[in-house]
């Protein structure tokens, strides 16, 4: 059996409110996992608004409310002698737990990076946060620990012609699933406002019992 595909789209900058709002629907924990200390809403805030969306790439999955529920953040290093490195971030809220979505993101990144001609993609994470480090062991990094804290460091592949026909593929069918999911929620909008005229219409109609 083929395994399920997972619209994973890019994010630009018009998304920045829903990543806001992803991020500060973090559990206490898991923003401490996230970012390695207890973020509290207006640090969350500026890491938000700090995003270089002309240097950096944001990978998001959303659900069929359009709600942003798992998120990476695949960071290009801005130093010159390591041009060829990027660090890899990610997030998923507590009730989309257990469906892959930490892996299938750093796939994503993984293969972005390789297109961009990143040679090494490193995690740096809480020793604690096991989920993201499996999640690198499984990609074949190595993790190195240090007391509280742990780097993971991939090495990858050059890009090939199937590492970029695999990126255009997803990304065209991530875009394509989430214009379904906009006019999807559109047309539920126009329908509930219809409800709500007809109700205005005929106060005696659609009551509901009290």
């Amino acid at each position: 059996m083929s395994p399920v595909v997972v619209p994973i789209r890019s994010i630009g900058p018009s998304h920045g409110p829903r990543i806001a709002a992803h991020l500060l629907a973090l559990t206490p924990k898991d923003r401490y996992l996230r970012f390695g200390y207890a973020a509290n809403d207006e640090q969350i805030q500026r890491y938000v608004d700090g995003l270089d969306f002309e240097r950096d790439e944001i990978f998001g999955i959303y659900n069929r409310k359009l709600q942003l529920i798992a998120m990476a953040h695949l960071a290009f290093s801005t130093d010159p002698e390591l041009r060829s490195c990027a660090e890899f971030g990610v997030s998923v809220l507590a009730h989309a737990r257990g469906r892959g979505y930490g892996a299938r993101l750093f796939d994503r990144a993984m293969i972005h990076a390789r297109n961009e001609g990143v040679e090494m993609m490193f995690i740096h994470a809480l020793s604690e946060n096991t989920v993201m480090l499996n999640i690198a062991r499984k990609a074949g990094a190595i993790v190195e620990r240090d007391g509280g804290e742990s780097e993971a460091y991939l090495t990858l592949a050059p890009a090939s012609l199937d590492s970029q026909m695999s990126e255009l593929f997803q990304e065209h069918i991530a875009q394509t699933d989430y214009r379904l999911k906009l006019q999807a929620r559109r047309f539920s909008h126009f329908l509930t406002l219809l409800q709500d005229m007809r109700r205005g219409a005929h106060p005696g109609h659609d009551k509901l019992p009290h």
